[in-house]
């Protein structure tokens, strides 16, 4: 029986950074903690639905509660002159306070764009996503995507599946497409994922991203330089003579 792991989790403390950052003093800190940064995410995947938000990372230290929102459409999300940003950090502060009334922090919402939007995997999902709700064929939509996607120099392979009723089948099934190469098994590997869901007339299609991003490898040159060692001599010995 085959072990899936997750693409993001199996390359932790290698090639990627924990999404959450903070120290917890005991046990019941460290429960609230979780379960504040879990009502966080839900809050703003269903608050930013629709804006191609990707990953939302959370830290925390002793006086300030820092939240970094990366999107492709910053525009949408802080508003104009900021109304919407001023706005999505107040109710983000009602969650917190509800989720966790003795926290004091002071709560700090940063919006990052995201410049290659095709290099993120939960973009493309929403793309997808974006596509199928509007009505159109699942494969034209995965064929153009694809198309998008390893049209950027930085995308070595690319991988859609999508599964459910496609195009409004009595019997459910999954269909995917891949272009270039997607090696999951290798840790220097950046690889991107990222799953979301449709919400059509006819029910829930699952849509899953994979997007392989070259490998990254550590920069393996001493700051130092060792001197060189002096070639060793060996003694000559005379034979005859």
């Amino acid at each position: 029986m085959t072990h899936i792991v997750h693409p993001y989790a199996h390359r932790l403390g290698i090639i990627r950074d924990w999404k959450s950052r903070w120290f917890a003093a005991d046990k019941a800190s460290f429960r609230e903690n979780v379960k504040v940064d879990e009502m966080i995410r839900r809050f703003l995947a269903k608050r930013l639905r629709g804006t191609y938000s990707s990953k939302v990372e959370i830290e925390r230290s002793a006086a300030e509660l820092r939240v970094a929102v990366s999107t492709a459409r910053p525009g949408l999300v802080i508003g104009r002159s900021g109304e919407n940003s001023v706005k999505l950090r107040a109710d983000l502060a009602k969650v917190v306070r509800a989720a966790a009334p003795a926290d004091k922090r002071a709560l700090k919402l940063d919006v990052v764009e995201i410049h290659q939007p095709e290099t993120d995997a939960a973009v493309v999902a929403g793309m997808v996503i974006e596509g199928l709700e509007k009505r159109m064929p699942f494969r034209r939509v995965l064929k153009q995507t694809i198309e998008k996607v390893i049209a950027v120099r930085e995308v070595e392979g690319v991988r859609i599946a999508v599964s459910g009723r496609l195009g409004g089948a009595e019997m459910s099934r999954k269909e995917e497409l891949k272009k270039g190469r997607i090696p999951l098994q290798t840790f220097r590997a950046d690889i991107d994922y990222a799953h979301d869901e449709a919400h059509l007339p006819y029910g829930v299609i699952g849509v899953k991203v994979w997007i392989f991003r070259g490998n990254v490898y550590q920069d393996k040159r001493a700051s130092v330089r060792m001197p060189e060692a002096a070639p060793m001599r060996l003694p000559i010995r005379q034979v005859g003579g």
